[in-house]
């Protein structure tokens, strides 16, 4: 895949294959095409796909919209999460739900409040407007919440550790694998060497300049902690 902003490249030639039961992190330093390449997976329209494919579950969705790659099964959460006022976290819910079936008022308020308590989230946020007046703990619980009650295929997830002391890290992190299962997969994007060990990942993958430089295990987060990624350089 290479795709860029404007006239600046950004994804150069980048190659990545995630299968079911897969939880793939992804590291690398500030400004080399992280978030990029979930917000191109998602069809976001600030960015331009130049050539390449994406094949999701053995459909090519390079050039769907962003709600009908959504619907198809695959999730985005985001650094940092909007204030929607109007609208509830119960009904925001309800409603990305709807999109694929019909949605029972009373077993979607005992699924959301179940999933709550996984996250210690206070029952009375799901009543209040999305993200509004939420802490920065509390929106990236949220997104979670979301991830949890609308179960897609695939989950990808954008710095949610960021900003989060370590105990919400570790509850952020018990709702990630809450999620995983065999039918299912998880791309993490995270600076945070805490999140990745939590999250126990299969494949660690360096992304340098646009480019996964190393992929391999869950030794590349130790030898993150000691020497950054100035060891990953020029490969």
């Amino acid at each position: 895949m290479h795709a860029k902003a404007d006239k600046k490249e950004i994804i150069k030639g980048l190659n990545l294959k995630v299968c079911s039961g897969e939880t793939h992190v992804i590291m690398g330093p500030n400004g080399a095409g992280k978030t990029t390449l979930l917000n191109v997976i998602l069809s976001n329209p600030q960015f331009k796909k130049t050539k390449g494919e994406i094949v999701f579950c053995d459909e090519d969705i390079t050039n769907e919209k962003t709600d009908v790659i959504a619907r198809k099964g695959i999730f985005l959460s985001f650094q940092a999460p909007q204030e929607i006022e109007g609208i509830s976290v119960f009904n925001f819910i309800k409603s990305a739900k709807q999109k694929n079936g019909e949605v029972n008022y009373f077993d979607l308020k005992d699924e959301l409040e179940e999933k709550a308590q996984i996250l210690n989230m206070r029952e009375e946020l799901l009543l209040r407007d999305l993200n509004v007046g939420f802490s920065g703990g509390e929106k990236k619980k949220n997104e979670i919440l979301q991830l949890l009650c609308l179960n897609p295929t695939l989950a990808m997830l954008d710095e949610t550790d960021s900003g989060l002391d370590v105990d919400a890290i570790k509850t952020v992190s018990r709702g990630i694998k809450a999620f995983k299962n065999e039918q299912n997969a998880i791309i993490v994007v995270t600076h945070s060497s805490k999140m990745a060990k939590e999250l126990d990942p299969d494949f660690v993958h360096i992304l340098i300049d646009g480019q996964i430089v190393k992929t391999g295990g869950k030794s590349f987060i130790d030898q993150i902690e000691k020497d950054g990624f100035k060891s990953f350089l020029g490969r």
